[in-house]
């Protein structure tokens, strides 16, 4: 849908001059006015059925009373009237078969490429400092990480606030992907991808992706508790929480324990956008497609697994958040592949995948009692067990999407689902009798009871 370029400097004037703090003005005077600029925009961009296009200055603004109200209420209003305009107002969609229709015209957060600098100029943003280039993503990430790794574990608005900011953040880098993947998936053109908000920011010097990887596995760590049940209504709950609560402090911890569920989902969202942007890449890089512009760095499932390989104590908070099933049996299949199996010698530019690392083989390999002690020598059993249960988990979700059944079958093998539960079930009698005072976890014993009831409703 597209939506006019009108002009509305009038609407644009007024609006920003409730913003105007020069003068001597209290704090609630200034929140005040931040919250009818709000309701202003809201009630100018969309309410009615066919209203201008909200200007860059509008935008901005917005985006400044996020990154810098110093107020939870106004930084949860900021950030739902952000993710609304964007719904009403996209900057990148597909149009017909082959075609990417992108809004060269339109705000973004993120200031980064030389035409996005140069329309930053022409619009004399005076608060350009506030947008995101890759240095600030950087540090953006750095502080949620640094905030939550505190001994005192006591969160303060601004870490909240900067919570938000990467919820937003990763929602535009999503809604700008989406698109190109699809565009890509039907055309196999490199270029949709290599434009993309998220590929320019992790070909950027000022970026150190391996640090960026490990603050986001920090972040996912230490947020993990949070990752129950994520409800869609969270952020709107908490802006409920800051407005009607008396106790400012008693708002601020209900609010960052439902912000942070939100976290949790971002940050899976940004790790698979990366896992799915890679996939692209090496595909594009067989075809001979990229170039030295597109700059060389390790690929992020690389970078996960050397992780959780020296970090086990990562693996279960790790894989509770990640949830994605499609890369989370790969996580587990490359983690067994990579350290506890033998395969062919393989390049980096190699398309062919072991024949033996799928579910099934997994499983295979602990049906001997001396095999899986022979793997669990180099992992531990706890590590095992673990894996085994999560693998076993994202098989059954796969199941539910049998229009991509075709896709994951080769990560699973030729086994019926009953065949897998039966194999499941031998795998943990043999993890007992390799130490028969184990004692498997509350996740564990789920997945074995799963795998009981399924071999015995499948013929």
């Amino acid at each position: 849908m597209e939506h006019p370029r009108r002009c509305n400097e009038g609407f644009d004037e007024n609006a920003l001059a409730m913003l105007d703090s020069s003068g001597v003005k209290e704090a609630c005077d200034v929140d005040d006015d931040r919250n009818s600029f709000l309701e202003a925009v809201r009630s100018a961009y969309l309410v009615p059925d066919s209203p201008p296009t909200p200007s860059w200055k509008i935008f901005n603004a917005t985006f400044q009373i996020l990154r810098e109200s110093k107020s939870l209420e106004l930084a949860v209003a900021s950030y739902l009237l952000l993710m609304e305009l964007d719904k009403r107002y996209p900057r990148v969609s597909t149009g017909g078969v082959g075609e990417l229709v992108v809004d060269k015209e339109a705000w973004s957060p993120f200031i980064i490429g030389l035409e996005v600098i140069h329309d930053v100029a022409e619009h004399a943003l005076a608060n350009s400092e506030l947008l995101i280039d890759s240095s600030r993503f950087s540090c953006l990430v750095v502080d949620i990480s640094q905030a939550l790794n505190k001994s005192n574990s006591v969160l303060l608005v601004k870490d909240v606030e900067d919570m938000l900011v990467f919820q937003y953040l990763i929602s535009v880098i999503e809604a700008d992907f989406l698109p190109r993947q699809t565009l890509y998936k039907e055309t196999l053109d490199w270029n949709h991808p290599r434009e993309s908000i998220i590929n320019i920011l992790l070909t950027s010097r000022k970026l150190n992706f391996k640090n960026i990887v490990k603050d986001c596995m920090l972040i996912a760590d230490k947020l993990s508790h949070h990752q129950q049940k994520h409800c869609p209504d969270d952020i709107k709950n908490a802006n409920n929480f800051a407005k009607t609560s008396s106790d400012g402090d008693l708002a601020l911890v209900i609010a960052a324990d439902q912000i942070g569920k939100g976290t949790c989902l971002s940050m899976q969202k940004l790790l698979t956008l990366i896992l799915e942007l890679d996939v692209m890449k090496k595909e594009a890089d067989l075809q001979g497609c990229t170039s030295r512009v597109d700059g060389r760095r390790t690929p992020l499932l690389e970078m996960v697994l050397d992780e959780l390989t020296y970090n086990k104590d990562q693996i279960s908070t790790f894989l509770e958040v990640f949830k994605e099933p499609r890369w989370k049996l790969e996580i587990v299949l490359q983690y067994f592949s990579k350290y506890c199996t033998k395969s062919s010698v393989r390049t980096r530019r190699s398309s062919e995948s072991s024949d033996d690392t799928t579910f099934e083989y997994l499983l295979s390999s602990f049906s001997a009692t001396s095999s899986a002690k022979a793997i669990i020598k180099k992992i531990t059993l706890e590590v095992a067990r673990l894996l085994v249960a999560h693998a076993f988990q994202a098989y059954l979700s796969l199941q539910q999407q049998p229009k991509h059944a075709t896709t994951f079958t080769g990560r699973i093998g030729a086994s019926s689902l009953s065949q897998i539960c039966n194999a499941m079930i031998v795998t943990f009698q043999n993890f007992r009798k390799i130490d028969e005072s184990m004692e498997i976890t509350s996740f564990e014993k789920e997945a074995l009871f799963t795998a009981a009831v399924l071999s015995e409703k499948e013929p």
